[in-house]
């Protein structure tokens, strides 16, 4: 009697247990099909666009007229009358080198000019005397002859002090310095007081407005480089500052440099662009259709980038991660290199809670 019931009391406790872990397992098969529910996700068709196929460089602004001053005399700097960017006109003094030494000289040789001046005025009146005198049979024809040469000799000599004057007096110009023409006044390395010569550079003037970009190619580019080439030009934080065209290539190969000299004009204002400044040059070689895909669509996952494709499984439509390799931006999308096809619909929106596989929702066009 006790055995029986034990029997049955242990038979219905194993009834209890058997059915709570059906109840159990019921919940937790159910519980994937209800996390696995379809996400309303937007979506774009990929379609393809014009994509500039393009290299990045340095590139270097410079004027196309673009004067280094250096004095033609030595002697110390007395006046300085220009800054560093101050615009000048042709011809406006910049800087004055003392000319006390050639002004000396000026003097001295003027006081020689005067000296053989009265020599020659003296010998004139004589020439002219004897010729009298000799024509009245007074002078014999040597003493005529010996004041015809003495004239002769003497106006040479005071030529030659005039001249010689006159060119001391051109170089007393040498100490003045001044703008070869309209432009905008550079670096200025020297002081009032420091001896110059004619191997000192004291000073720029670079023309305003005129400009061009120098870009050096790399050989490997050589045989793409061409004129008429779009280059865009850009400050060093991307802006982009102007459109032109390469209108001149070196036929020589920069051996320094290993490139070939590139030059395209530039039509921005100085205020904008200034000579010798460092500016980005994007030259586009050609431009290709590409797949292209709104930037918000891509993510990024330890260094791989991919995008989320609508895919159909399993009679319903998935997420299906994606690797794709960027190209360039285009505006506001990507440019894709591989990955994508034209009408591939890629999701646009709430990529970071997607997982792949998952099932979504497509909305949109």
């Amino acid at each position: 009697m006790r055995v029986s019931s034990l029997k049955r009391i242990f038979g219905t406790t194993f009834v209890v247990v058997l059915g709570l872990l059906t109840v159990g397992c019921k919940q937790k098969s159910a519980a994937p099909v209800q996390a696995m529910q379809a996400m309303p996700v937007q979506t774009i068709a990929v379609t393809m666009a014009p994509v500039a196929q393009s290299n990045e460089y340095v590139a270097t602004i410079k004027s196309r007229r673009s004067a280094t001053l250096q004095p033609q005399v030595s002697g110390r700097l007395t006046e300085i009358r220009v800054r560093s960017g101050d615009h000048v006109k042709s011809g406006q003094v910049l800087m004055e080198i003392d000319s006390q030494p050639q002004r000396a000289t000026v003097q001295a040789q003027h006081a020689t000019e005067l000296q053989k001046k009265a020599l020659f005025d003296f010998n004139t009146i004589e020439v002219d005397r004897q010729h009298k005198l000799f024509d009245a049979g007074v002078t014999s024809r040597d003493a005529y002859d010996q004041a015809q040469q003495s004239y002769d000799n003497t106006k040479a000599d005071y030529e030659s002090a005039v001249a010689l004057r006159r060119t001391q007096e051109e170089q007393l110009a040498y100490y003045t310095i001044r703008a070869p023409f309209n432009g905008v006044v550079g670096d200025i390395p020297v002081h009032v007081g420091d001896y110059v010569s004619s191997s000192t550079m004291v000073t720029t003037v670079d023309e305003i407005g005129d400009l061009e970009a120098y870009i050096y190619i790399p050989t490997e580019r050589s045989s793409q480089a061409r004129m008429g080439l779009a280059v865009e030009l850009s400050d060093n934080s991307g802006k982009l500052l102007e459109t032109t065209k390469i209108d001149f290539l070196s036929p020589q190969v920069d051996p320094n440099l290993q490139g070939i000299l590139a030059k395209a004009p530039v039509h921005a204002t100085p205020e904008i662009l200034r000579n010798a400044q460092m500016i980005k040059a994007r030259v586009i070689w050609s431009t290709t259709p590409m797949a292209v895909v709104p930037v918000l669509a891509v993510t990024r996952l330890g260094g791989q980038t991919f995008v989320y494709v609508v895919r159909q499984e399993n009679g319903h439509m998935a997420a299906v991660e994606t690797p794709v390799t960027l190209g360039d931006t285009v505006g506001n999308t990507y440019s894709i290199t591989s990955g994508l096809n034209a009408g591939d619909r890629v999701v646009v929106s709430s990529t970071q809670f997607l997982v792949n596989g998952m099932p979504v929702m497509p909305q949109g066009a």
